[in-house]
C-alpha cells in the first residue's frame, strides 16, 4: 500500500526520524515544520493522511487540525496527531480538534503502522465515493460533511455490546445522554440487534464467549452491517489483538479504563464519518438513478433504452426466441401544451406513464424515449401477442379520460402505436426503424390505432 504522507513537526530530528521510517514502509512522504505551511500546502496539493504534532509554535497542532477539518476541500483528510501530552483531556482536545487518531510519544511504531494503513484504506474509500459524488453535484462548493451534520446532527443510534454488566451500564450511561443506546451482552444479541441504521457499534474486545475480532470479521462481512463504524473497548494488554482489528476494519479504539469525554468524543467522531459516508454513498445513487431515469415520469430514459436494449436482443437472437418492440405516441399532445400549458401537458404525461407502467410486464423494458413518446420492448413475445397487449394498452389511455388535478378538468387521450418484431435483422437500429414506420402508419391512417411493420 503506497500513500502520500504530510509529516508537520517544527523539530527536524523528529521529521527525519518519521521519514525515514515511513519511507522504509513505502509510503511518499512529505514535510511540513510548521501548522501554517502544513494547512496550505494540504490545500495546494493532494496528500492521503497527515501526521501531525502537537506543540507547535504560532499555530498549534490543535489549531492546525481544526482548520483542516472546517475546510471542505481538506475536511476529508485523516489527521493523526503526535504529542508527549498523555492525558485523557489532552487525547479528547485532539478529537475535539477533529482529529481521527492521537497517539502519544514515544510513538509505538507498530500501533502508528497500523493506524496509518486503516486510515488510509478508509481515506481510499471516500476518495472514490467523493469523486462520484461531487462530479454529480451542481455546485463545486459543495461539503457533504457539513450537509450531513446540518440534516441529522451528531447524536447518533449506538449500539453496545459487553458480557460485563457493569462495563456495559457505565457505557451506556456516558452515551446516552446525547444518543439513543441499545445494548446487548452476547455475539448473538448483536448480531440479531444490529441494523443498518446504526451509527456505531461499541465493543468489548474481552467477551468471553466468542472472539470479538471473529464478530468484527462478521459484521464486515455482511452487507447490512458492512458499513457501520467499530469501536474496540480494549484492556492495555490487548495491544496485538487491537492492532489485528485495526487491520481488519475496526474503526477505532479505547484502552481501560474508559474516561468519559474520551469515549463521547470518539463516538463522536464516528457518528460524524458515518454521517459523511452515507451521504456520499446516497448522493452517488442518486446520481446513478439521474443518470437513467425520466425525472418527469420515473421511467427509464433513452440512456438506459440505448444501454439495455442490445443485451435483450442479442439474448432473444442468441435463443432463437421472439422479441416485439413498440413504440407509443400520444395524439396531438402538442395541442394539449399549447391549449391548456405545459403543467397539464406535464401531469398528461405522468399519467400516461402511470398507465402504461401498470399494465406491461415487470420483464418488459418501458421508457420514455422523449417528449410525448415512449417505446416498449417486449421479450419473449411474438407479434400476434404483442397486438394484443398493444390494443389493450391503447384501450387503456383512451377508455377512461384523464383526470387532471392542476385545473379539475378531465382530458380525453389517445395513443398510437407501431410494432415490429425480431427476425428482419439490421440489429436495434432496424428494429427501432420499423416500429417507427409502423407508428407512422398508424398516425396517417387517423390515429388512436395499432400498426405493426408489415404493410
Amino acid at each position: 500500500m503506497t500513500a502520500r504522507i504530510l509529516l508537520v513537526d517544527d523539530t527536524p530530528a523528529n521529521l527525519r526520524y518519521l521519514e525515514a521510517r515511513l519511507e522504509a514502509e513505502y509510503f511518499e512522504v512529505f514535510t511540513a515544520s510548521s501548522g501554517l505551511e502544513a494547512v496550505t500546502r494540504c490545500q495546494a496539493e493532494t496528500f492521503d493522511l497527515v501526521l501531525l504534532d502537537v506543540m507547535m509554535p504560532g499555530l498549534d497542532g490543535f489549531e492546525t487540525c481544526r482548520r483542516l477539518k472546517a475546510d471542505p476541500a481538506t475536511a476529508h483528510l485523516p489527521v493523526i496527531m503526535v504529542t508527549a501530552l498523555d492525558q485523557p483531556s489532552d487525547r479528547v482536545a485532539g478529537l475535539e480538534a477533529g482529529a481521527d487518531d492521537f497517539l502519544t510519544k514515544p510513538i509505538d511504531e507498530t500501533a502508528l503502522l497500523a493506524r496509518v494503513r486503516s486510515l488510509i484504506r478508509l481515506k481510499a474509500v471516500t476518495d472514490e465515493l467523493r469523486v462520484s459524488a461531487l462530479s454529480n453535484t451542481a455546485s463545486s462548493f459543495f461539503d457533504p460533511l457539513t450537509e450531513a451534520i446540518r440534516d441529522r446532527g451528531l447524536a447518533g443510534k449506538v449500539l453496545i455490546v459487553d458480557d460485563r454488566p457493569n462495563a456495559l451500564q457505565r457505557i451506556a450511561e456516558v452515551l446516552a445522554p446525547q444518543h439513543t443506546v441499545t445494548t446487548a451482552v452476547s455475539a448473538e444479541d448483536l448480531m440479531g440487534a444490529v441494523e443498518d441504521d446504526h451509527d456505531v457499534v461499541v465493543l468489548s474486545l474481552g467477551l468471553a464467549q466468542v472472539d470479538a475480532l471473529r464478530v468484527c470479521s462478521q459484521l464486515r462481512s455482511q452487507e447490512r452491517t458492512r458499513h457501520i463504524p467499530i469501536l474496540l473497548v480494549a484492556e492495555a494488554e490487548d495491544r496485538p489483538r487491537i492492532l489485528r482489528g485495526l487491520e481488519i476494519g475496526v474503526n477505532d479504539y479505547i484502552v481501560r479504563p474508559i474516561d468519559a469525554n474520551e469515549v463521547r468524543a470518539r463516538v463522536r467522531t464516528q457518528v460524524r464519518r458515518r454521517r459523511y459516508m452515507d451521504l456520499l454513498r446516497q448522493t452517488v445513487h442518486a446520481s446513478m438513478e439521474m443518470a437513467i431515469v425520466d425525472q418527469l415520469t420515473g421511467l427509464h430514459n433513452r440512456r438506459y433504452f440505448d444501454t439495455h436494449m442490445p443485451r435483450l436482443l442479442e439474448a432473444a437472437t442468441d435463443r432463437n426466441r421472439p422479441l416485439c418492440l413498440m413504440i407509443l405516441d400520444i395524439d396531438h399532445f402538442k395541442t394539449v401544451n399549447d391549449t391548456y400549458g405545459h403543467d397539464v401537458g406535464d401531469e398528461v404525461l405522468q399519467i400516461f406513464a402511470s398507465r402504461l407502467r401498470a399494465t406491461v410486464r415487470e420483464v418488459d423494458l418501458l421508457c420514455r424515449l422523449g417528449g410525448e413518446e415512449f417505446i416498449i420492448a417486449m421479450p419473449d413475445l411474438p407479434m400476434r401477442v404483442g397486438l394484443l397487449v398493444a390494443e389493450r394498452l391503447r384501450l387503456a389511455i383512451a377508455s377512461v379520460p384523464f383526470m387532471l388535478g392542476s385545473n379539475g378538468q378531465d382530458l380525453d387521450i389517445t395513443v398510437s402505436v407501431g410494432l415490429a418484431e425480431r427476425g428482419s435483422g439490421g440489429g436495434v437500429a432496424g428494429l427501432l426503424k420499423r416500429a417507427d414506420l409502423a407508428l407512422y402508419r398508424s398516425k396517417t391512417l387517423g390515429r388512436n390505432q395499432v400498426s405493426t411493420e408489415a404493410a
